[in-house]
């Protein structure tokens, strides 16, 4: 999906530090991920248009969660997103590549810039799992937040198309393009913070006090959603899961719509503000970075931005919603951990993404302690 300069991110929600997204850096398919590429190139050149062999493939280094494997022919290249391979133990609900395709395939005609899908498949017995397929898309993927080696204006320019872009996908009317029934209406944090306690329980590894505590107190601090607004959320809106073009500040493709669902935009888009909140030595942030230097905006002139572009307001206290998000994470970053104690994480990293799951839920303990 990219040809990306030498910069780029881990994918699966964890914001730790290799240097490579899921969408590049390819290197052979990993043993536990093979699957008979006969089938996927008979099943190609019946479903996508213009397909024509011979097909080799190439795994993509990151992906702590769906591999993401490059498909190689003659003519083109392509990128195919799959579950895990058949020895996996999914959680329930993880890794729902069909709703990955049907997100991005829905907003093809709107302001939010996406791949073109090209075919979906939900029967496993082609290879063994369900995968769809997308164009590939040449660009950049900046790993690095504080985008070392731009100017002070192209960084100024790149924050200004990520918060464009975010508020232009929480600007989108669900009904107009068919996603009406993409998530469950009304009640949207005590339906998450059950989901991830519940994840987060079934790939508990080791006790986290934190998330202990979290678990009890984020269910009595929601704000009030009743007259929330809601729109698509990604789930994890972040600087290296966006396709940049070679050469301007514009956004060629959002990457990585795993967790999108309906609900509250302003829980999506402080999950985006946790840049301004995370060491940049342990986590993918820009805390303590001199914003003004570096020609960033800081969070509050970005969020005014955003609600200017959007039309919303903050409800309730900030650090709630910093501290959801990064209990949430910290849910992500254990379940990255389990695959890891069971043998089947997808990438190398894996091990140093859960063990990152312990201070991101003491960081998420920490901004809970601020909340009025």
């Amino acid at each position: 999906m990219v040809q990306a300069a030498p910069n780029g991110g881990t994918n699966g929600g964890t914001p730790s530090q290799p240097d490579y997204s899921a969408f590049e850096g390819t290197r052979a398919v990993n043993e536990r991920q093979r699957f008979d590429t006969d089938a996927l190139s008979a099943w190609l050149a019946q479903h996508v248009d213009g397909f024509a062999g011979p097909l080799t493939l190439e795994q993509f280094a990151g992906g702590q969660s769906n591999p993401t494997f490059k498909l190689i022919t003659p003519q083109r290249s392509y990128v195919m997103r799959a579950k895990p391979g058949p020895a996996a133990k999914l959680l329930p609900s993880a890794h729902a590549v069909e709703r990955e395709y049907r997100v991005m395939h829905a907003l093809a005609d709107t302001d939010v810039p996406v791949a073109k899908m090209l075919a979906l498949c939900e029967d496993e017995s082609v290879i063994g799992r369900a995968f769809y397929v997308m164009e590939f898309v040449e660009g950049r993927v900046l790993w690095n937040q504080s985008l070392p080696g731009l100017t002070s204006d192209e960084r100024g320019a790149i924050y200004d198309e990520m918060n464009r872009v975010i508020a232009a996908l929480h600007s989108v009317d669900v009904t107009a393009i068919g996603l009406a029934d993409y998530g469950k209406p009304g009640n949207y944090f005590a339906r998450q913070i059950g989901r991830w306690s519940k994840q987060y329980q079934a790939s508990e590894t080791e006790p986290i006090d934190a998330m202990q505590r979290l678990i009890e107190w984020l269910p009595q601090h929601m704000p009030d959603d009743t007259d929330a607004h809601v729109s698509i959320v990604h789930g994890d809106y972040r600087l290296d899961n966006l396709i940049f073009h070679p050469h301007e500040p514009r956004v060629l493709a959002v990457l990585d719509w795993e967790l999108s669902t309906l609900g509250d935009p302003l829980a999506d888009f402080a999950y985006h503000c946790m840049a301004w909140h995370v060491d940049p030595a342990q986590f993918r942030g820009i805390a303590g970075l001199d914003w003004a230097a570096l020609g960033i905006p800081d969070e509050a002139h970005y969020v005014e931005r955003y609600c200017k572009r959007t039309g919303f307001e903050i409800r309730g206290d900030w650090n709630f919603y910093l501290a959801y998000n990064m209990f949430r994470i910290a849910a992500i970053l254990q379940g990255i951990m389990k695959r890891v104690v069971d043998g089947t994480a997808s990438s190398a990293q894996a091990l140093d993404a859960g063990k990152r799951a312990r201070p991101m839920a003491e960081l998420a303990w920490h901004y809970a302690q601020k909340v009025r």
